[in-house]
């Protein structure tokens, strides 16, 4: 009889495997279609654009310590339904945004008991999906604490495609054990099947498939959860993985601990038949709300920066004086002084160098080295930033002096407890109205919203480069060709760039040599978002650089109403369009030779006619132009 029973069980579940569940919903325009399913006890989705599979059939689910969310799952209900949102957020590529999506909720039983939800979000150009689980109670009738083991969630890309990925770094190598910190040249056009050098790859993600574009990344992530990254399982199958074990000089799990009822942050798919929908999203920032609400009113703007020219001598006390001079007469808001100024101006001038920027109008940027056990970066201040009491003391400092934010670096990788830290800083930072930049660290996701305060993050492989070896400089226009694509999609990127020196040196005689035009400095300075700039210009382009140039980089907005796509291929040239109140700048950067020509209220690349005047600027109008070999900027 317990034989028989036993058969029968089985096969009841053979039967409810194989009359699955399948729901299948689509955007609000009915373009992009999502089927989920839950044949054979796993969670699977499907994304396709008109009739074209985009995403094939990939897993779904989660592994936690108590229970296995991948495998004996039956979908009982998916409740479909509108999401609206509007909000205004002036420190991304679009200050007003309004959300229209379709919003799935797919509940999942195990053994009969409520288990997991997955929440879709799809718009007209997005796809989205949470995991919520739910409470599970032990034998004694407490609420079990989670631990979530891996995730199954997964993305197959169709034959033929193609991808432009950034390896994610080894932990603990590079300088002074600083990595991983998203800081790797990206791989173009490249095949399927790889797993960078060996660990996967950092987000954002961008493939080419044979129908269109597909951006992978992910948003949400803080101090409940580890920042992740995409693993290849051959072929063209992806999937989220965990951080590696060394990072942070191996301390701490690389599996994120949570309190249940729980959600996950969000995994993020972009995608259209061109590029526009990847350049123009704002899912990063769509998904998230503010933690907490901004302690005063934060203004954003320009500075200057003597470090990528001068290097560490450069953070004295005299030649940050100079630099506030500078930025006095370029009408810009701040100075960032860079490492060692604890030490090579220390506490007490650097009050008195407050106190003269505060004259000139112009306030203080301040680095500090993130510390801790994770690296070996000996430079200072350093055991400011990692715990709570010495953190709150510098920043009631800084208050008090009327410095307006910080520049912390070398963090330590993506594991929970460096999510944490991230959130901490960011939080208490807040209460003293300080603003906050991030380098040598993880990709920010949606925390221009999420953190009011926040400004932006390198994580990417940023201008330093170009003053550390000529091959960066040799690569500038192609790099720029990459990063508005890629990385600076999802988030405020912290570069550093547009310079008008020839070398970087102080003395403008020797160094590496750029070998972009005064146009191309122009453009990136456009080209690359971030509300908070500090640019490589230097004292002496007040005297040695093309007054028009000068100029425009005095006048140049960094906060963005709008942002258009007009055309471009990931490092080759792109051409793209933003827009500060009724001002259109309309820049182009090429890195392949192709000839960009504005003549007859047309632009041309190549051949082809990219854009119209009237596109943009007013009938009759008659634009400002500025083009070079490898650049144009038009703007009114």
């Amino acid at each position: 009889m317990k034989r028989l029973l036993i058969s029968l069980s089985i096969i009841i579940c053979q039967l409810s495997f194989t009359y699955a569940t399948t729901k299948t919903f689509a955007s609000p325009d009915g373009k992009i279609i999502v089927m989920v399913s839950d044949e054979g006890g796993s969670p699977k989705y499907q994304v396709s654009l008109g009739d074209k599979t985009f995403i094939q059939e990939s897993p779904l689910g989660l592994k936690l310590n108590f229970e296995d969310l991948t495998h004996g799952l039956t979908m009982t209900a998916c409740d479909i339904g509108k999401f609206a949102d509007e909000y205004t957020l002036k420190t991304t590529k679009q200050s007003h945004i309004t959300v229209d999506a379709t919003q799935a909720v797919c509940r999942f039983e195990k053994d009969g008991s409520k288990t997991m939800d997955i929440t879709f979000r799809v718009t007209n150009r997005d796809v989205a999906y949470s995991y919520t689980i739910y409470p599970k109670k032990n034998r004694g009738g407490e609420t079990l604490a989670a631990v979530v083991e891996s995730e199954a969630s997964g993305f197959v890309l169709p034959e033929g495609t193609t991808t432009f990925l950034c390896p994610q770094m080894k932990p603990m190598t590079g300088f002074a054990r600083t990595a991983p910190s998203y800081e790797t040249s990206y791989t173009l056009d490249d095949e399927v099947g790889k797993n960078g050098w060996g660990a996967g790859y950092t987000f954002p993600c961008l493939f080419k498939t044979p129908s269109g574009w597909v951006l992978i990344s992910e948003t949400g992530t803080d101090g409940d959860y580890v920042g992740c990254r995409l693993l290849n399982e051959g072929g063209a199958n992806y999937r989220i993985g965990f951080p590696q074990p060394e990072e942070m000089n191996g301390i701490g799990s690389v599996t994120p601990a949570i309190s249940l009822p729980a959600s996950t942050p969000w995994r993020t798919i972009t995608l259209g038949e061109t590029l526009a929908p990847i350049v123009e999203t704002t899912i990063a920032n769509d998904l998230v709300t503010p933690k907490y609400q901004a302690s005063k009113d934060y203004t954003f703007g320009k500075g200057s920066w003597s470090w990528i020219i001068g290097m560490d001598p450069s953070c004295n006390f005299d030649e940050q004086k100079r630099y506030i001079d500078f930025s006095a007469a370029m009408g810009y808001r701040s100075v960032l002084v860079d490492a060692l100024w604890d030490t090579q101006i220390g506490y007490e001038k650097m009050e008195e160098l407050a106190r003269y920027g505060k004259s000139k109008g112009v306030g203080l940027f301040l680095w500090y080295n993130s510390n801790g056990s994770w690296n070996d970066a000996p430079q200072g201040p350093r055991g400011k930033m990692d715990k709570s009491a010495p953190r709150r003391k510098e920043m009631a400092w800084m208050q008090k002096n009327g410095i307006l934010g910080i520049k912390v670096d070398f963090f330590g990788g993506d594991k929970q407890a460096m999510m944490q830290l991230y959130e901490d800083i960011l939080t208490d930072a807040n209460d003293f109205g300080i603003q906050v930049i991030f380098h040598g660290c993880t990709l920010p996701r949606g925390w221009e919203r999420m953190y009011p305060n926040f400004v932006a993050a390198e994580a990417v492989l940023a201008s330093e480069n170009l003053h550390f070896g000529q091959g960066a400089c040799d690569a500038e226009a192609q790099n720029a060709c990459i990063h508005p694509f890629i990385r600076n999609t999802v988030g405020s990127m912290d570069f550093g760039g547009s310079t008008l020196n020839k070398h970087y040196n102080k003395d403008n005689q020797h160094g590496t040599t750029r070998k972009t035009s005064d146009v191309f400095a122009l453009a990136t300075a456009v080209l690359f978002q971030s509300s908070v700039q500090h640019f490589a210009l230097a004292p002496n382009n007040l005297g040695d650089a093309p007054q028009w140039a000068v100029q425009f980089m005095k006048d140049v907005p960094t906060l963005w109403d709008e942002t258009r796509f007009i055309d471009g291929y990931p490092g080759k040239y792109c051409i793209m369009a933003r827009r500060s109140g009724e001002k259109w700048f309309v820049v182009g950067v090429t890195a392949d030779g192709t000839p960009m020509k504005f003549e007859k209220g047309k632009l041309r690349v190549g051949k082809k006619t990219i854009f119209k005047l009237d596109a943009f600027f007013a009938k009759g109008s008659k634009p400002t132009v500025y083009s070079d070999t490898d650049a144009i900027v038009i703007t009114e």
